[in-house]
């Protein structure tokens, strides 16, 4: 069965649309999100299928971009198995050789939350996520579900970032990366590497994607993600590949 096909019926589950907000990313912008209805099923098989089509998870809800006029907002993928490093990345790969890996419950933990807390403070003061606080943080990132994990990497016993992710049926999905601001750490470039760090995870797991949740072609904050190649791009119900500026104009 291809993996452009959900596999669990979803036209049955109800949905609910906020009412128009500030847009996140683009200024001077309206927008509106479609939800899945909290009481409705979050299974495996319900959230796989809905991933298919463009939601993300945002701590219990499962949800996606619905803004009239406005289709900015796209879904994006990495194909594991066509996945190739560029120069910088391979760079970013040896500079953190030294770092441990563990893969923990998406639970809350102090030390999680007083690296994100420093992380908000310093990178993100101007944006929606500031101040931070405990509520904040376990709403948007803990999670008692099997298919919810936590990824730490750590330099001998000092924590120094963690990525938020979900294992899902046909990929993993990165929800959000948070590590240490302090300028000594800005070398290793750990947003990367984090990513870097899913892609080789998925691969070792035989998972076809990583998926990168929205990116928006205006916005510079989501320019990062186009690092990342091939990349595939949800295109309505179909997944498609997003060409570079050489491969599209090229006979």
């Amino acid at each position: 069965m291809s993996s452009n096909a959900p596999r669990h019926p979803v036209r049955d589950l109800r949905f609910f649309l906020t009412v128009p907000h500030a847009c996140s990313y683009l200024e001077a912008r309206e927008a509106t999100t479609l939800f899945l209805d909290p009481q409705e099923s979050h299974s495996q098989g319900v959230y796989d299928a809905l991933a298919l089509l463009g939601f993300r998870r945002s701590g219990r809800h499962l949800y996606r971009p619905h803004c009239e006029g406005c289709s900015a907002c796209v879904s994006v993928r990495i194909p594991v198995a066509d996945f190739r490093y560029g120069r910088s990345q391979r760079r970013v790969v040896r500079r953190n050789a030294d770092l441990r890996l563990v893969e923990r419950p998406a639970l809350f933990e102090e030390e999680h939350y007083a690296l994100y807390d420093r992380y908000i403070r310093v990178r993100h003061a101007d944006g929606d996520m500031f101040p931070p606080s405990h509520e904040q943080y376990r709403t948007f990132l803990t999670l008692d579900e099997p298919y919810s994990r936590l990824l730490e990497f750590r330099h001998g016993d000092r924590l120094v970032a963690v990525s938020a992710f979900d294992h899902l049926e046909h990929g993993l999905s990165a929800i959000y990366t948070f590590y240490d601001p302090a300028p000594e750490w800005d070398r290793r470039s750990l947003g990367t590497f984090a990513v870097l760090s899913l892609i080789e995870k998925a691969r070792r797991q035989g998972l076809p994607h990583v998926y990168l949740g929205y990116w928006i072609r205006e916005c510079r904050k989501m320019a990062y993600k186009e690092a990342y190649r091939p990349l595939e791009v949800l295109d309505g119900r179909h997944w498609r590949r997003l060409l570079t500026l050489a491969e599209a104009s090229s006979p």
